[in-house]
């Protein structure tokens, strides 16, 4: 399947069709499409160009169809600071992967930020190809760390640890960065004080396999169009298990924390994330503990990544697993180190465990679900990936014992 952007103007007419990051020209063909309206993601749609017409035509009638016309007008709490975007820094965590790495950079190094820095930090490495990459192609552009430790938290919080921007970014190295990414995942903590964190939009950047077309098909990354501001002071109704489905905030290869906030709680947990037994959860811990010290978070469709999705089925097992065991490995974190929200926790776990139900659910036993609709916030599988999901819940709180005890023996002490 195809990936493009298509940009409207105001009054809905075509301006530019051009293929996603790193694809070939749009032919004839199943085609998920990003809507952008005056270069902001508006929508995307699965477009059908049949063969022998010109797509960028065929295309902006689709489109027109699927997200109307008339003027785009920027929603309230989406409005724009006074002043510059705050000073940034750029996290980027990474191991043995220097080709998708530098794909990665390239797009950080194009922001039209006016004041940030990137950060690599090369985890657990086994070669010196991480920084001789970095040395040799980006010299004072990008700042190398080298952590020894594994774990995707331990090396977040490296990262965190020798940034200078008074927000920090992180993502991650499958991704590319749209131009405009992190002065919009920045801005909002210029338009709110009270802002601890932010999170952005995470399209595919490729759909040239079963397993990605999969992924996107049952709800992928992304976390709709409609900018949202989560407040611990004002809950949302249709959340009742507010702050703990973490998930539906955004993710670790799109997020952004206000450095004095991030550091005030402690950082990530260092026994989760990728690298680690727990195998996931360090984003969502951050999300949590934010929130949970009365700090606002705010998710902006307007700050986009590319992401490369995993392209082999065995791939996608992994993952599913991983979710798994991120999901319970973050809420046994955040019950050992606030052991203070057990009664909160308590108090929601009827409905928690049907929501864990619904998360694992299988919406289309025929596997026939289509990428393209991203306004609802739930993350169906079929019934093998709904499996491991669930044996991947159970295994969470052991996974991260072990890996606080791993950690602890990595560094001489135990985990925060």
């Amino acid at each position: 399947m195809q990936v493009a952007e298509l940009d409207l103007d105001r009054e809905g007419a075509a301006a530019t069709l051009r293929p996603g990051p790193g694809s070939p020209p749009v032919t004839h063909g199943e085609v998920f499409v990003l809507v952008r309206r005056d270069g902001r993601p508006v929508a995307t749609f699965l477009g059908q160009v049949p063969e022998g017409t010109d797509p960028r035509a065929v295309l902006a009638g689709q489109a027109r169809m699927a997200v109307g016309t008339g003027t785009d007008r920027r929603p309230a709490d989406e409005a724009g600071a006074d002043g510059p975007p705050p000073h940034a820094s750029v996290v980027v965590a990474t191991r043995e992967r220097p080709g998708p790495l530098a794909r990665a950079l390239d797009s950080l190094l194009a922001q039209d930020h006016p004041r940030f820095e990137i950060v690599v930090v090369d985890n657990a490495p086994v070669t010196d190809e991480t920084r001789q990459l970095v040395e040799r192609k980006y010299g004072e552009r990008v700042r190398y760390l080298r952590e020894p430790v594994p774990g995707l938290a331990v090396a977040h919080n490296a990262g965190l640890a020798e940034a200078r921007g008074e927000v920090i970014a992180f993502t991650d190295d499958d991704v590319v960065a749209d131009p405009r990414w992190l002065a919009e995942l920045t801005a909002p903590f210029t338009a709110d004080p009270g802002l601890g964190c932010a999170t952005g939009l995470i399209l595919p950047a490729r759909l040239g396999t079963p397993a990605q077309v999969l992924l996107e098909s049952h709800g992928g990354f992304a976390k709709g169009f409609a900018p949202v501001t989560y407040d611990p002071a004002d809950p949302p109704r249709d959340e009742p298990l507010f702050p703990f489905t973490a998930g539906r905030f955004g993710s670790g290869a799109n997020m952004a924390f206000r450095a004095d906030v991030l550091r005030a709680v402690g950082g990530f947990d260092p026994a989760t994330g990728a690298g680690t037994p727990a195998r996931g959860g360090d984003d969502l811990y951050g999300f949590v503990r934010v929130l949970a010290q009365g700090h606002r978070l705010h998710y902006t469709p307007h700050a986009l990544v590319w992401h490369h999705h995993r392209e082999t089925w065995a791939d996608l097992e992994t993952q599913a697993y991983g979710y798994g065991a991120g999901l319970t490995a973050y809420l046994t974190a955040i019950l050992v180190n606030r052991p203070a929200l057990l009664p909160a926790l308590l108090r929601r776990l009827p409905r928690g465990l049907a929501h864990a139900r619904s998360l694992t659910a299988v919406r289309d036993a025929d596997g026939t679900g289509t990428p393209g609709a991203h306004d609802t916030r739930t993350h169906p599988w079929p019934h093998r990936l709904s499996r491991l999901q669930r044996r991947g819940m159970l295994y969470g709180p052991v996974g991260y014992l072990r890996a606080r005890r791993a950690v602890g023996h990595a560094t001489g002490r135990g985990a925060r």
